[in-house]
């Protein structure tokens, strides 16, 4: 992107509160000092219980931005629950057709991950929002870098296996919970030969043994070539037994290879990554 493109900032999952406007005007602030432009949709603050707007109408706001050709990307600033029920109104041929990317988490992994299903496209998952928080400054930076000068620092995470070597594939998934709302549908993708990345902001034992055997019953650990294990922030704050690391093993099996980040998931320190893409992860030699 070039100083002055426009942007557009959506809200296809939970409506933010009215309280967040003056965070989100911070927001707006940052992305102009960058070089960016927000163009806001209309559907961003609550309205009804949950909802900015109804299902059609968030998704005509999100195909007006793909439409416009003055558009250079989409970011979607929620999360929540309720971004599937835009995506049997969303016109994949046009999105197919448009060279912008939506950027999104958490809940958003249902439309990352359609997107990739229904057109091959990428998708990044990361919160712009995090320029807001902690570690602003950095992700600012490293932001900025990664849209104004194609630089890699925001897409650069360190990883560990917890077994095997090494793996090769596209990257599919994100958030364990939301990944699991396409199974069933015209939506879900094919795990053949892919990196599954699994992370969680929520959820102990009992929900993440719920989401493990769902995808075992589903043959997925039959099929990927790899699981990334982003962080899983309530197993890992409270110190939950067993950890998500004996939980995957335990159903995945011991021949698949498994590696694990602390750098992508929930947390205000997470990098970015691309889902679609193709990545090699390999073992670092001492």
């Amino acid at each position: 992107m070039q100083q002055g493109d426009k942007v557009a900032i959506v809200c296809c999952s939970n409506g933010e509160p009215r309280s967040y406007q003056e965070k989100l005007e911070r927001l707006h602030d940052i992305l102009m000092q960058i070089g960016l432009v927000p163009v806001w949709s209309d559907y961003i603050y609550e309205r009804d219980s949950v909802f900015s707007g109804t299902a059609s109408q968030r998704a005509e706001s999100l195909m007006d931005f793909y439409r416009d050709d003055s558009i250079k990307a989409v970011f979607d600033i929620s999360g929540g629950d309720i971004a599937n029920e835009i995506l049997p109104y969303l016109d994949f041929d046009v999105i197919a057709k448009s060279r912008k990317r939506f950027w999104g988490y958490s809940d958003l992994t249902t439309i990352m991950n359609a997107i990739y299903a229904k057109t091959g496209k990428t998708s990044v998952l990361y919160q712009i929002r995090n320029m807001l928080y902690d570690c602003a400054d950095r992700q600012r930076e490293e932001f900025a870098k990664a849209v104004m000068h194609q630089q890699k620092d925001l897409y650069d995470f360190e990883y560990q296996f917890l077994q095997g070597q090494k793996m090769s594939g596209i990257v599919i998934g994100g958030n364990i919970r939301c990944l699991l709302k396409l199974a069933g549908t015209p939506y879900m993708l094919d795990f053949t030969d892919k990196i599954l990345l699994l992370e969680a902001r929520s959820g102990g034992v009992a929900q993440m043994v719920t989401y493990l055997s769902q995808l075992k019953q589903m043959g997925a650990f039959n099929k990927v070539s790899g699981i990334l294990l982003g962080t899983f922030t309530q197993m890992m704050k409270e110190e939950f037994n067993p950890t998500i690391y004996n939980l995957i093993k335990q159903y995945a099996g011991e021949d698949i290879p498994i590696a694990y980040t602390m750098q992508i998931g929930h947390g205000t320190d997470s990098k970015a990554i691309v889902i679609g893409e193709k990545y090699m992860l390999e073992s670092k030699k001492d």
